[in-house]
């Protein structure tokens, strides 16, 4: 048995797939169903999810899936759920046609810590993720790392943005990689390679180049995009 908020919502992440063919946002769901806040959204989501009529598509910040409908979902002659009822009829598979698949227009990518664009830190390996348009990534895997420091600045990287990086082992010289140093220390700077030696340099005129021999430096990637909050 579905709620009559629950109800709505459905009908509505339905609408909105067979119009775009992508999942309404959190906040969009909320002002549709004229909810105060976004905890209201989670709740009903969950109740869906748990009930078997939705799925939360892995790894995507905003794909749902549309499992089943209510029967008056999907039948043409059944009213419109009443506000005083608050019981809607037993769910059953829907005979419409499947909705289209939501569109892979958000990734979440693992966010592991703070990378230093200056002096190495450490990167620290971290269990969350973040969510960022797809359009910043090109093939392979990625991973996020919080910028700290100003030796990039020239570069227009800046203390407190986000570093989107693709991960390789391999990059060319010019390209701002991740390297990391002596295996425990991480810096974000453009590789420079000169014979047996590695040469880390910053965008900043008040930073020196780091000079290390090779076999002290791993790369870890490359500088895919940026993202950067405004407060």
């Amino acid at each position: 048995m579905l709620t009559a908020k629950q109800h709505e919502l459905i009908r509505f992440i339905q609408q909105r797939l067979e119009e775009t063919g992508i999942s309404p946002s959190f906040e969009e769901m909320k002002e549709a169903l004229d909810l105060k806040s976004k905890s209201g959204v989670h709740r009903l989501i969950s109740a869906l999810e748990e009930r078997g009529f939705i799925r939360r598509l892995p790894n995507r910040a905003r794909a749902l899936e549309i499992v089943k409908l209510p029967e008056s979902a999907v039948s043409s002659s059944a009213a419109a759920p009443s506000a005083a009822n608050d019981a809607i009829s037993t769910a059953m598979p829907a005979k419409a046609p499947a909705p289209a698949a939501p569109a892979n227009d958000i990734i979440d990518v693992p966010l592991h810590g703070r990378i230093a664009a200056g002096a190495p830190i450490e990167a620290i390996e971290g269990q969350s993720s973040m969510p960022v348009p797809a359009a910043l990534l090109g093939p392979g895997e990625h991973y996020a790392l919080e910028v700290s420091g100003d030796s990039m600045i020239e570069a227009g990287i800046f203390d407190g943005d986000f570093a989107l990086v693709k991960r390789t082992e391999s990059a060319r010289d010019g390209e701002i990689v991740v390297a990391l140093v002596d295996n425990e220390e991480a810096t974000l700077k453009y590789l420079r390679k000169d014979g047996g030696r590695v040469i880390l340099d910053p965008a900043n005129g008040a930073y020196d180049p780091q000079i290390y021999e090779a076999h002290r430096v791993q790369v870890q990637g490359k500088l895919a995009g940026l993202l950067r909050r405004y407060h």
